[in-house]
């Protein structure tokens, strides 16, 4: 039997839009991974303590707020303080492409912008999120 891909889903901060979160973790789960969403209002140390807890693979992050380089900044920080920097970030929201360089230099693997489809969210993840413990 292999084993599950893992992956927590999250929405940091103060951001109370969780509709198109919802529904990409619906689709992650229908596509066979097993998704942990934390809920709405999350701290960086709450994301990180729940992907260590449940031995995630990845964590998305979703983030409407604008405070995304804070967020993501602080949540790939805190990974490798706990020695878990190889837990993959990506995430999505809405988030200026000037934006994405520094995004993608702070660690975070991938960016989905709004009109991205969760098929091609499913197809991503499935090229690269191995599950640890495969």
């Amino acid at each position: 039997m292999s084993a599950r891909t893992r992956v927590v889903i999250a929405k940091p901060g103060l951001d109370g839009h969780d509709r198109g979160v919802k529904i990409v973790a619906r689709a992650l789960r229908d596509a066979g991974m097993e998704v942990i969403y934390t809920g709405l209002h999350q701290t960086p140390e709450q994301i990180v303590e729940t992907a260590i807890q449940e031995d995630a693979d990845a964590v998305g992050l979703s983030v409407l707020s604008g405070a995304h380089m804070t967020l993501f900044r602080k949540v790939i920080e805190l990974l490798a303080e706990r020695g878990a920097d190889d837990i993959l970030v990506f995430g999505g929201g809405i988030i200026p492409d000037d934006d994405l360089p520094e995004l993608e230099r702070l660690g975070v693997r991938k960016i989905f912008t709004p009109g991205a489809t969760t098929q091609s969210i499913v197809e991503w993840a499935r090229e690269h999120i191995a599950p640890a413990h495969a």
